[in-house]
């Protein structure tokens, strides 16, 4: 089975490693074990034309909201490698397709967005994921090194 730099050229970083790891722990049976990294992250790239396929507003599906939640599952460990302090996701999108996806870590809240249109959730190409996602746990990562005591509280048995 050919890896992502095999069949892309692209080099996987922290963070791509950790999504495509992300997926490959999900198959408890083994299904995807011939499929390719880049079929594994296939689902996230939407091109222009793809995008123009999807309804305006729509309500997101189980399959959306799990890929949705990978890839901020990823974020969050890509950061806590770096920093050696646990993160950890919330994710509250609503059936409409709108809500906010949080990083936190210890009290500190690490990472906010807002999600809309998350049917949509997706990126032009496996460039620009790649680029969100560094750019994202880039700035968790900042978040902490600013925030250390605050990021640590509780786990050094603080009340």
């Amino acid at each position: 089975m050919p890896d992502l730099k095999a069949e892309t050229g692209v080099v996987p970083s922290a963070f791509l490693s950790g999504l495509i790891a992300q997926w490959r722990a999900q198959d408890m049976h083994g299904v995807w074990n011939n499929k390719s990294d880049q079929e594994l992250l296939a689902p996230y790239i939407f091109t222009k034309e793809k995008r123009r396929t999807l309804p305006l507003m729509a309500d997101p599906d189980a399959q959306t909201l799990w890929r949705l939640e990978i890839f901020y599952d990823a974020i969050g460990l890509a950061i806590a490698r770096a920093t050696g302090v646990m993160v950890t996701p919330m994710i509250k999108i609503h059936a409409e397709g709108f809500g906010r996806v949080m990083l936190t870590a210890g009290r500190l809240v690490v990472f906010v967005k807002h999600v809309r249109d998350a049917h949509r959730f997706g990126f032009e190409s496996l460039e620009a994921l790649i680029a969100d996602g560094e750019a994202q746990v880039a700035a968790g990562i900042d978040m902490i090194r600013r925030f250390p005591d605050v990021a640590a509280f509780g786990l050094k048995g603080d009340t």
